[in-house]
């Protein structure tokens, strides 16, 4: 299996294209001051996916898959403080909160199968 066949990336992925969809229409301000950050938290997710699945050693996969799992949480205080200030339209926010639903589970499969299955 590949990294970008995992359900954890998958999700995670189209997690942050929806996100840069809705967050690229949004005006200079709301793009400068939460936009950016928001965008940059949720792409990091799937990135440090990626990053830790090409890693040799335990260790440096369970390290990415947490950076992984720690921006997922990042980028939910930025998506709720964006359906808070109605930055994000409900149709759009439906399919963020099903991705976002689905992706603790994921990933801590990914880390639980790391840890059980990986020796060095």
């Amino acid at each position: 299996m590949e990294y970008f066949e995992h359900t954890s990336y998958k999700t995670s992925f189209q997690l942050s294209s929806v996100i840069w969809k809705v967050v690229k229409d949004w005006d200079s301000f709301n793009k400068n001051t939460l936009g950016n950050q928001l965008v940059r938290a949720v792409d990091s997710v799937s990135a440090n996916i990626a990053e830790g699945w090409h890693r040799y050693y335990k260790k440096d996969k369970l390290l990415f898959y947490n950076y992984s799992r720690s921006s997922f949480y990042e980028a939910i205080d930025h998506i709720n403080k964006s359906i808070d200030r109605g930055l994000i339209p409900n149709k759009e926010a439906e399919l963020i909160k099903e991705l976002i639903k689905a992706f603790p589970k994921e990933i801590n499969g990914l880390i639980k199968s790391v840890k059980d299955n990986l020796t060095k």
